[in-house]
Formats: structure tokens, sequence, C-alpha cells
């Protein structure tokens, strides 16, 4: 009995790359990972509104840099170095121009939490782990996210953050510490973060 080998991740995408046909690569890239990328903006800035807007100029972004793309990286991992370039370009921006008055910014946080249960609820997602995820600081939360939730590798992750492989281990021990933490104080703690990698 012979065993195939893997397929390698979006092989239909690199096929249509590899025969100029990037219209309908680019719609497959935008229905397969449009939804993972706004979380991966999520994650970073932390508003609805302005993850929605990143996720619109991240993908014009990828449709632009399409006929440069060689494959020398998965797809996946392409378009989350975009993604996280372009949210780091956005937060550097925000740093030096800070122009969110106080009642505003109560405002973003209240329909952020309603946005964030009613997202959690559609994925599927256990409300305490969303709420959990949350309050962990912004390095731990992309990792653990990339890791548990979007089931990436650990070189998926270091590659996609820009991080050392060492550094995504011990952010991904550290975040799980935390979760813990965070859950010890909630009334029904609940963690279903279950790989058994770490």
């Amino acid at each position: 009995m012979t065993i195939e080998p893997p397929q390698p991740q979006d092989q239909d995408i690199r096929q249509q790359l590899a025969a100029g046909d990037y219209h309908n690569a680019f719609e497959q890239l935008l229905e397969r990972y449009k939804e993972k990328v706004f979380r991966l903006c999520f994650s970073m800035v932390r508003n609805e509104t302005q993850a929605e807007d990143l996720t619109q100029d991240i993908f014009l972004r990828v449709w632009k840099a399409l006929p440069g793309y060689h494959g020398a990286a998965s797809p996946s991992t392409w378009i989350y170095s975009i993604a996280r370039n372009c949210c780091l370009s956005y937060l550097r921006k925000q740093k030096n121009h800070p122009a969110i008055f106080l009642a505003e910014e109560e405002l973003e946080r209240l329909e952020e939490s309603t946005a964030v249960q009613r997202d959690a609820l559609q994925a599927g997602v256990d409300l305490d782990i969303a709420w959990m995820l949350g309050q962990l600081p912004e390095k731990y939360r992309q990792v653990v996210m990339l890791f548990y939730l979007e089931a990436k590798s650990y070189e998926e992750v270091g590659s996609m953050l820009g991080l050392p492989l060492g550094t995504v281990k011990t952010f991904l021990y550290r975040g799980k510490q935390e979760l813990l933490k965070i859950a010890a104080r909630r009334p029904n703690p609940e963690i279903k973060l279950n790989r058994s990698s770490t």
C-alpha cells in the first residue's frame, strides 16, 4: 500500500498563481483568509471598525502584490505577514497622532465587547475564551490565537509575527500561565485550549 505525500497547503491557489490566474487565486484567498485576517487585525488594534478597514486595505495590498508572489512562503504565512506589517504601521501612526476622545473610546469599548461576543457565538468559540483572550497582553494574545485558534505550527507563528522559535514557545507558555490566572478570577472558568504540543 502506497501512502501519498501530504499536499501543500493551498495547493489549488499555488497552481492558479503559477498559471498567472491572479483573479481566481485572489477570490480563493479572500474567501479562505478574510475572517482570519480580520481576527488577527482585531487582536492587534482592538477596534472592530478599524480592523474591518485594515482587512480591506490588506487584501488590496495582497491583490497588488500577487504577481510578485513566488511561493517561498505558504500563502497563509505571506498574507499574515502583510497583515501584521499593515497593523503595525497603523499602530505606529496612532501613537504619533492620538486623536480619540475619552467618550469615543468608551463607546468603542462597548461596541467591541458586543461585537466580540457576537463573533464568538457565530464562530462557536466559548465566550469565556474570547473574554480571557481579550485580557492577555497583545504579544501573548497574538501567539495564542494563531497557535490554538488558527492551528498554526510554531514555525508558522514565528514567521507570521517575525519572532524567533524560542520566543514563540516562551510567549505560548507565558500566555497559557496568564490564561490560567485570568480563568481563576472567573466564576466558572473553562479553558478549552488543549493542543498537546505545549
